[in-house]
């Protein structure tokens, strides 16, 4: 266990207190409020409920009476009181376990069960000082640490003039990226709080090095900040940066609004998807930069998307797709000619158009603004891993979007678009184009497989895994160009594609 104490001023810092934490707790978490009468405690849970709901007028009784009162929230939350239970075994009666599994608990009189409570639950005691309320609080290493980042961020935006900013859960995503929206009091829109605490180290795979250092993942907020300048610098709607914290990986960042490029059903708005495959010629037409400086004695170099990573983002589909699959490893045999058949594919890319590749230009990452004018109408957001490398993956990103279907005709649609507006701003080369567009496409494809795989056995996110038959009708889509066909075999044979695809 881990503490600290902090003084509130008054009611308001009470209230600051209880949002920040609602920010910070997950499912599973139990928070004892001890305290004398009038201490806070109430004030506390009635905030952090409030701020798990985004709705600051939700009606948040008192549960003295009724012992309970449940909130199916983004994170459900129950809310117990426990002054008048007679005996501890009665918080069996109340659900206490069946909520707890589900969400978060808070516990006012947690004295009168203290026994039958979590030993690993997360305690705040309040008294009364005569310049305010005194909290202590104990956590687990794991919530300490959530705690204590929320915290920290509270300060980033004191310190970015923001006292009284009003924060709110926006998002997370598949990464350990974490989105806030930021409402302040001086009337402007609201921002957004980019939480991106620095990866930590995994296994070591390959020349001493983990996944992200292989795979070129960004490992701090670096180079979004750097992408971010060079992208408005060359006229495209990336977020401007209000406020950056580099060594703690937080930023304060201009929100460019929540309309994507899907409709109300979730299906792709063809002029939205057709308008960014016209923004990629255009960004694709530009010359490359490598270096971007951000700030005294920060630069960015943007890394080539070599041989190494494609390598190793191409083994997630043998690392975690093929034992999923079939149930078993791949052999060592297959893994060899695997790797064979993609050194091939990579030494064909040595001929390939390359300049800045966003790496992941798909629809979570594109919203668009209707009061706009022309490219300025596709804000771009998620861009830290960008490369250099093939332009035709950025293509392939978006005409085979992974979280959505995009059906033939739309997609040959947006290639006509790109391949038109390339041509008119000069020299291209169309048909090595799209043969490096089917070949980034299965190595997007293979990555995604394995992706999915790994979210769910890994990372307890099972969620992503609804997309894996469109990974796989997409990758025998990719897998149709000469070019691929070691690669096709090489399915056909692991078990991964059914031999009738040969003939499609």
């Amino acid at each position: 266990m881990k503490s600290l104490e902090r003084l509130l001023k008054d009611e308001a810092a009470t209230i600051e207190f209880g949002e920040d934490l609602a920010l910070a707790l997950k499912a599973g978490e139990c928070v004892a409020l001890s305290g004398d009468l009038g201490a806070g405690k109430s004030t506390f849970a009635r905030a952090f409920i409030r701020a798990m709901a985004d709705d600051e007028t939700l009606e948040v009784p008192s549960p003295t009476f009724t012992l309970v009162q449940s909130y199916d929230l983004r994170i459900p939350v129950a809310h117990f009181d426990l002054y008048r239970l007679a005996d501890a075994s009665e918080l069996d009666e109340l659900g206490f376990d069946e909520a707890l599994a589900d969400g978060i608990c808070l516990v006012e009189w947690p004295e009168k069960a203290e026994e039958a409570l979590p030993a690993d639950r997360i305690t705040l005691t309040f008294s009364h000082e005569d310049d305010g309320r005194r909290i202590h609080l104990t956590a687990p290493d794991a919530a300490f640490e959530r705690i204590t980042r929320s915290l920290a961020i509270r300060k980033f935006l004191i310190d970015a003039a923001h006292p009284d900013a009003r924060r709110r859960h926006l998002s997370g995503d598949a990464s350990i990226r974490a989105y806030e929206r930021i409402d302040t009091q001086d009337g402007a829109p609201a921002k957004i709080l980019m939480d991106a605490p620095r990866h930590k180290p995994g296994p070591i795979l390959q020349d001493g090095k983990y996944y992200q250092q292989l795979a070129h993942i960004a490992e701090d907020v670096v180079p979004f900040v750097a992408i971010s300048q060079l992208l408005r610098k060359r006229g495209f709607a990336a977020p401007a940066i209000y406020a950056c914290d580099l060594d703690q990986g937080l930023l304060l960042i201009e929100n460019l609004g929540s309309e994507g490029i899907l409709d109300t059903d979730g299906r792709p708005v063809a002029e939205r998807y057709i308008e960014g495959a016209r923004l990629l010629a255009r960004l694709h037409a530009q010359p490359a930069e490598r270096d971007i400086a951000i700030a005294e004695g920060v630069v960015h170099s943007i890394p080539d998307f070599d041989r190494t990573a494609i390598r190793i983002e191409t083994s997630l589909l043998v690392d975690w797709y093929l034992p999923w699959k079939r149930g078993r490893p791949a052999s060592d045999d297959e893994r060899r000619e695997y790797f064979a058949v993609w050194d091939g594919l990579i030494d064909v890319l040595a001929s390939a158009e390359k300049n800045l590749l966003l790496r992941d230009f798909h629809s979570p990452n594109i919203l668009w603004r209707q009061d706009r004018a022309g490219f300025d109408r596709i804000g771009i957001i998620d861009f830290q891993d960008a490369m250099i490398g093939p332009t035709a993956y950025d293509v392939a990103s978006l005409v085979q979007d992974a979280r959505v279907t995009i059906e033939p005709d739309l997609a040959k649609r947006m290639m006509t678009a790109y391949i038109s507006e390339r041509r008119e701003l000069g020299p291209f080369d169309e048909a090595t184009f799209r043969r490096d567009w089917h070949l980034m496409a299965a190595q997007r494809n293979c990555k995604l497989a394995g992706i999915w795989v790994r979210l769910k056995e890994r990372d307890g996110k099972p969620g992503y895994m609804k997309h894996m038959p469109r990974t796989f009708a997409y990758l025998e889509h990719a897998l149709s160009h000469q070019v691929l066909t070691p690669l096709r075999e090489w399915c056909i044979k692991a078990g991964i594609l059914a031999p009738e695809s040969a003939n499609r």
